[in-house]
């Protein structure tokens, strides 16, 4: 009452009642190694599952440690801005400029305004509010985040 395919051989003489008995039995254990579930999951498909697993593993790690790395840029930007701006003049001029399309105001020093056209100052954003820095400063923010500067006339 055996495996038709099994008794085909066995009929055949391609197969020998012994092998067939080895058969059996490898059959009968691998049932018991997977408590009677799905068959053994072969070597390779496990290689090939660990594989993609350790590449998307790399992926994540990577990805995380750009998002670190820019956390850390936008923290030192807002440092150099807080430790390096200059006071601003509630009573001095306007000094008009425009960002995204709109135009923005900040009130300087008569002297200030000369420095920020000719490029000695720059005017920064930190946050919702913009701050005046020398250019100096203005440089190193640019080379962490170009986004935060917003005037900055330097020569070539």
């Amino acid at each position: 009452m055996g495996n038709p395919l099994q008794d085909q051989l066995l009929k055949a003489g391609l197969a020998s009642k012994k092998q067939a008995k080895k058969a059996e039995h490898e059959k009968r254990i691998s049932r018991k190694q997977n408590n009677g579930n799905s068959p053994a999951v072969p070597v390779n498909k496990a290689r090939e599952e660990q594989a993609a697993k350790d590449l998307r593993n790399r992926e994540l790690n990577l990805q995380r440690a750009e998002e670190t790395r820019l956390r850390e840029q936008k923290a030192q930007v807002k440092q150099l801005i807080e430790a390096n701006r200059l006071p601003k003049d509630g009573r001095g001029e306007p000094y008009n400029f425009v960002e995204q399309n709109k135009i923005k105001r900040i009130f300087v020093s008569e002297e200030m305004t000369d420095q920020l056209s000719r490029g000695q100052l720059a005017i920064v954003k930190l946050g919702a509010s913009y701050e005046v820095v020398p250019a100096k400063v203005a440089r190193q923010i640019a080379s962490r985040d170009q986004e935060a500067v917003v005037v900055f006339h330097e020569k070539p």
